[in-house]
This record gives C-alpha cells, structure tokens and sequence, in this order.
C-alpha cells in the first residue's frame, strides 16, 4: 500500500483514537508510525512476547486470540496492542491478519511521549479501554 506522510495525516484525522488531537500531534505521528503489511492468517504480534507498540489497522482486519479463544475482530480505523505498552507485561493475546492486512505500528516510546502531551489522546484511549472492559465484562456475565 506505501501512504505517503500526507496520506498517513489524513487517515489517522479520521480514526476515532485521535480524533480532536491538535495538528502538531497528528504530524508528529504520521512521521513516527511505520507500515507494515501482512498476509492473511500471519501473525502481527504474539500472546506472551514483550509488547514494543500499538497497532492501527488501515486495511484489512486482526483477530485478536488468547489461547484458542477468539476474543474480537478489529476492522479500518482500529487499534491494539496498547495494554503492553502501557502496562510493560507480556501480551496478553495475538493478533493474526484477518485477509490480507495494513497496519500502521507506533513504537511504544512515541505513545508515551505523546500521551504525556496531549490529553485528548488519553481520554480516548481510555474511552476505548473502558468500551473493551465493558465489552468483556458484558461477555463473562452471559
């Protein structure tokens, strides 16, 4: 796929994790984040290896599996991989491309950096975390 920098800007303007980030923001981690591009059922990240960065899906999907149970799929515009790189734990599950998959990766130390400057990031990934808490929460009762 290759986006250039403009278009990785206009993409990540439009997924929900950092809408309301100002400008600065965005460039800083349309510059930062790497593409990467995966072939369907390849592994992205693995259940139990040290978690190095967040992912954002652009095309594609992930499943995201703990053990052999499927917990979700993820779609354009998602993330994962953010609890190791806030927590600095082992992954708690693996994500396989779900078809033939794009994913922007933000290295764990430019997360933290810009989520110690711009609290617009934070509370949306902590929306985010809550929806998932609650979703599992939601899971476990039925």
């Amino acid at each position: 796929m290759s986006l250039t920098t403009e278009e990785r800007r206009t993409w990540l303007e439009r997924v929900p994790l950092f809408r309301g980030c100002s400008s600065e923001i965005i460039d800083q981690l349309a510059d930062a984040m790497a593409e990467f591009e995966f072939a369907a059922d390849q592994p992205i990240v693995q259940q139990g290896q040290v978690g190095n960065g967040l992912y954002v899906i652009v095309s594609g999907g992930a499943r995201i599996v703990a053990g052999s149970e499927e917990l979700a799929r993820l779609g354009s515009g998602e993330f994962f991989g953010e609890l190791s790189v806030i927590d600095q734990r082992p992954r708690a599950a693996s994500a396989f491309a779900d078809g033939a998959t794009t994913c922007l990766a933000l290295a764990s130390w430019d997360l933290v950096s810009v989520l110690e400057r711009d609290p617009r990031l934070a509370m949306n990934l902590l929306r985010e975390l809550a929806g998932r808490l609650r979703m599992a929460d939601e899971q476990l009762r039925h």
